[in-house]
């Protein structure tokens, strides 16, 4: 049976692949529905039309910005086109402020009256990496608090830096200590300090429910909240609401109520990266506005 353009055509838009043929020189000559769709739902800059648009460009710009997605991509489609590679793919996170997101990019060649044309799909791939993401959180936990280690979080806000960084967005960190901590745990002992901490831990977890935050046990009594697309008076407000939840803890158990033992203090910083500066700096910041806290009487938000 002879198929026409049309038929395909249908059979390539009812595919939830996100697909488009590009020529030689990486200019678009077909896209489907879902690449289309996909492009108006994220606000990308082209929304009607991509037919004519250079993607290999689109890649390179990218790039420039930052994006290693957009680096690997140009590199991958160019050594596809030159004929180095037979086929290239990679999977890339592509995270909105709502979900997380991952897709598998894919770059095929095919030839049609001895002209050269390239397929290139992305596959939503979320769900595996969901899965996978889950197995591997759990030697990425705190044993006692089951969130984020040190560790893992301090290889969240290196990407999430360079995320906020590609976008021309604002990152903000909270580092919270709790106050006198030694002295409750003389008190009461260490077995009731751990619990405490497990306390304050799931305070922070309620906080830190965007694909651009993440809570962190920084190390002993002190945590770490990352915010990324947050500016410093939005997460002033949300340490404050942070520094009443945990004072709130003292009213739910009678050895803490009598003498008010569990608040903490708390250091925000924010920056919004810039070539030349690093996530170490945002450390410093929030550091520094931790120590003045202290100085200043405990219990309180500085910075």
């Amino acid at each position: 049976m002879e198929l026409s353009s049309e038929f395909l055509n249908m059979i390539l838009d009812s595919v939830t692949e996100h697909i488009v043929v590009i020529d030689k020189a990486g200019n678009i000559r077909f896209a489907n529905r879902s690449w289309t769709a996909f492009g108006k739902n994220n606000d990308c800059d082209i929304n009607d039309s991509w037919d004519g648009v250079n993607y290999i460009e689109v890649c390179d710009a990218a790039a420039k910005m930052g994006d290693d997605f957009g680096l690997k991509a140009g590199d991958g489609i160019r050594r596809v086109i030159a004929k180095e590679d037979a086929i290239f793919y990679f999977e890339y996170p592509c995270h909105s402020p709502q979900e997380k997101r991952w897709f598998m990019m894919r770059v095929t060649p095919f030839e049609v009256n001895q002209e050269s044309f390239f397929v290139i799909s992305h596959q939503n791939i979320t769900e595996r990496k969901l899965a996978e993401e889950s197995v591997k959180n759990l030697a990425n936990l705190d044993g006692l608090t089951s969130i984020a280690n040190r560790r893992v979080f301090d290889e969240f806000l290196h990407e999430e830096w360079r995320r906020c960084y590609r976008l021309s967005q604002p990152i903000s960190l909270a580092i919270i200590d709790l106050d006198n901590f030694k002295v409750l745990n003389d008190k009461f002992g260490h077995q009731f300090g751990d619990k405490c901490l497990i306390d304050v831990a799931k305070v922070l977890a309620a906080v830190a429910n965007r694909p651009g935050d993440i809570c962190a046990r920084y190390g002993g009594e002190e945590f770490a909240l990352v915010c990324g697309d947050t500016t410093l008076e939005q997460i002033k407000l949300i340490a404050d609401r942070l520094l009443l939840q945990v004072t709130a803890l003292n009213d739910l158990d009678p050895n803490l109520s009598s003498g008010n033992y569990l608040t903490a203090s708390i250091g925000i910083a924010e920056m919004r990266p810039e070539t030349g500066k690093c996530e170490s700096e945002l450390i410093s910041r929030a550091d520094a506005m931790l120590y003045k806290a202290k100085e200043n009487g405990r219990n309180r938000i500085e910075g």
